[in-house]
């Protein structure tokens, strides 16, 4: 039973990254040319690095049972999120400042429930237009804490898992209850040479504070969200909370691990991906938690699928 429910998490993590790459490809959007050939370049490789990281889960498999430590986590998940929901959403302070805040003050607190706080976070950034209630962001939260439970063999140290995860929830809960997203606008390419520098800078301040200052992964993003919360709206006030956006998506992308994606060189590469990919997908799914995660899954798994493909070409040719 173990098995079968990591393979579902499993599936959950690459079906919701595949979602959001062909809903953006899908989105009645203008979008410039040469574009849907990225996003299904990022799609082909993301999938290499899917059928590669199944293939190691094979390798290494154990069958651990379930216990009490992954019913303290389902349930931190849906604390997390109803706690972002009420400070974004009745508190007024914004989705990236409250998911950074809750992230920020569990890393810190209770850092053994650290990650799943965050990961429900990110469901608790949904849009009230899309999750009107508390009911449905705690409904999404229980499906993402479920998700959480099933894939910890799954892209173990790969940024933007957690994100991916509580988007996951989201989709599952707006397909159950049928409710619908919130249109979104075409994607703002005339900023792209702010947001793609945002994006390499919030990435590696993130494994400065994270690895080299050791304050682990969920602090170093979370501080990093709340200092781009903070000041980029401030600095820019037109449009400061894109930015914030685009700094705590990347900083999801300097979660990862070293073993993933090797030093600052890669996570940079990684985190101006993700400035891209957040341009590419801004028509779809406006609204649903954690697409800022997904988009930095998404780009992780793009580098490192081009990078397996790389190694395998260079193996053939030798």
């Amino acid at each position: 039973m173990y098995r079968s429910a990591q393979f579902a998490g499993y599936l959950a993590l690459l079906l919701t990254a595949g979602t959001l790459l062909v809903g953006a490809v899908l989105a009645p959007t203008e979008m410039p040319i040469g574009t849907t050939g990225i996003q299904l370049g990022i799609l082909l490789t993301a999938a290499v690095a899917g059928v590669i990281e199944h293939r190691r889960e094979l390798e290494a498999f154990e069958t651990p049972a379930f216990d009490r430590s992954d019913a303290a986590a389902g349930l931190a998940v849906v604390v997390g999120a109803v706690v972002t929901y009420a400070l974004s959403v009745y508190a007024g302070i914004g989705p990236v400042l409250a998911s950074a805040l809750v992230g920020l003050a569990a890393g810190l607190a209770v850092p053994r429930v650290g990650a799943p706080v965050y990961c429900g976070s990110f469901v608790g950034m949904a849009s009230p237009a899309v999750f009107g209630s508390l009911e449905s962001v705690a409904l999404a939260g229980v499906v993402a804490g479920l998700g959480f439970v099933a894939t910890t063999e799954s892209f173990g140290g790969v940024g933007g898992k957690l994100g991916t995860l509580a988007m996951f929830g989201c989709l599952a809960t707006a397909a159950l209850l049928g409710l619908d997203f919130a249109e979104a606008g075409a994607p703002q390419w005339e900023f792209a040479h702010l947001i793609v520098p945002v994006a390499v800078a919030g990435a590696v301040a993130t494994v400065v504070l994270s690895v080299r200052l050791e304050w682990g992964a969920v602090v170093g993003s979370g501080a990093v969200g709340v200092a781009a919360g903070v000041a980029f709206p401030l600095a820019v006030p037109e449009f400061g909370s894109t930015l914030a956006a685009v700094a705590f998506c990347a900083s999801f992308v300097g979660m990862s691990s070293a073993d993933r994606l090797g030093g600052a060189l890669a996570v940079g590469v990684a985190g101006g991906l993700s400035g891209v990919v957040f341009l590419l997908v801004a028509p779809a799914f406006e609204g649903s938690g954690g697409k800022l995660g997904t988009i930095a899954f998404v780009s992780c798994i793009g580098l490192l699928g081009a990078l397996e493909l790389r190694e395998i070409v260079t193996e053939r040719l030798r």
